[in-house]
């Protein structure tokens, strides 16, 4: 018979585990502080240990190994010889290969892929192999295994680190329904706020005005810097970025409605400067909402939760640590074709197309004589353009 104690730990259990509601998709919600304390009081201390003489090291896990599988020392070393990468080539010792080229008929099925992709680039006239795809996971490698000059920056054990996906804004038609835009890390202990000011958005980069009649007064400030509020919604809570005086309760609105026409559980605000992930109660996989700018909204999706290892960063002075950002093709000026568009036109007499793009130069050169004075009716606005920040 169970206890009272048993069905307490069940109850916990219940709460605290997460389990999936949709098989393959999402799991039910469970809080994230207490998924962290039951898994640090299951746990084996040694699995989560950040020191480098764990028990967990590679001597103790081979001697584990040898024990286990019931051979000697000797065997054991002999083996790791035989099945080093060092013995793995599918060329002769004497021989330096070529890693960017692969012979004919490979017999490999990755070294078959990688040869159709180089069959196929020498068809092209341009090579558009870019250096983000070469790199694809050159940002998560950075910070691996990366430990702070100072102990105090160091993270906990048994830390929580979760993997969130921001997706495109809905304003991206391309990308708004399949394509992530970042993939990051964060801290369990970390504040919302510390994701909200990694999250780079062109809409926060961008400068507001029309500045036809005096381009030399475009200010230097950024959307961001004018409109500081934002909200994070889970499961039911809109965490409110109110840090800063201007700052505006973009969910109130939303309140109010729901107060009239939302019968299920009573929405609730909160401020996100004073909430940290472990006191979410999230689902993994299930999509939630960031809104700034007013309305320029991201679905985001906790992707992953475990805890820390010593493979992962670990100097918590470095996240939210971004480990994945799409590539988007930058545009080029309308003219020139050469360089980055400054200036975005509208209404333009001078232009093949509305909108158009220029480059600064070839901007100020089309619209205006040698003393700077207008030609031409048109409406001129800065641009910033996504792939400038790949």
């Amino acid at each position: 018979m169970a206890t009272s104690t048993d069905v307490g730990d069940l109850d916990v259990a219940k709460i605290s585990v997460p389990t999936y509601e949709y098989k393959g998709v999402n799991t039910k919600v469970f809080h994230v502080g207490s998924f962290g304390k039951l898994w640090r009081e299951k746990l084996n201390p040694d699995y989560f240990s950040l020191q480098e003489n764990a028990a967990n090291s590679e001597e103790a896990e081979d001697a584990a190994f040898a024990e286990e599988v019931g051979i000697s020392a000797d065997v054991l070393e002999e083996v790791k010889f035989v099945c080093s990468l060092d013995t793995l080539r599918c060329h002769p010792e004497n021989e330096s290969p070529d890693t960017e080229v692969v012979g004919p008929n490979p017999s490999l099925q990755t070294l078959r892929v990688q040869k159709r992709k180089q069959d196929y680039r020498e068809t092209l006239t341009i090579d558009k192999t870019c250096r983000s795809n070469i790199y694809a996971s050159e940002m998560e490698c950075v910070t691996e295994r990366k430990r702070p000059a100072d102990p105090e920056a160091m993270v906990a054990e048994g830390e929580i680190i979760l993997s969130i996906n921001i997706v495109y804004p809905v304003i991206f038609k391309r990308f708004r329904k399949h394509r992530q835009h970042q993939t990051m890390r964060v801290l369990g202990s970390q504040k919302l706020t510390e994701l909200r000011d990694s999250i780079c958005c062109v809409s926060d980069l961008q400068v507001s005005g029309e500045f036809s009649n005096m381009p030399d007064l475009a200010p230097e400030h950024i959307n961001k810097d004018h409109y500081k509020s934002a909200f994070f919604f889970f499961e039911g809570v809109f965490y409110n970025d109110m840090r800063y005086p201007e700052c505006r309760d973009l969910s109130q609105t939303i309140l109010d409605w729901a107060q009239n026409h939302y019968t299920h559980d009573k929405l609730q605000a909160a401020k996100m400067e004073e909430a940290t992930f472990n006191d979410l109660k999230i689902k993994i996989g299930f999509p939630y909402l960031y809104c700034h700018q007013g309305d320029c909204e991201h679905i985001i999706i906790i992707t992953d939760i475990r805890v820390a290892h010593r493979d992962d960063c670990l100097d918590k002075t470095l996240y939210p640590v971004i480990t994945k950002k799409h590539w988007v093709q930058t545009r080029k000026c309308s003219v020139c074709n050469m360089y980055i568009p400054r200036w975005v036109t509208s209404k333009d007499c001078f232009a093949p197309m509305d909108p158009c793009f220029f480059c600064d130069k070839c901007f100020r050169m089309l619209h205006y004589d040698t003393h700077g004075n207008k030609l031409g009716e048109f409406l001129a606005y800065p641009y910033v353009d996504p792939g400038t920040f790949n």
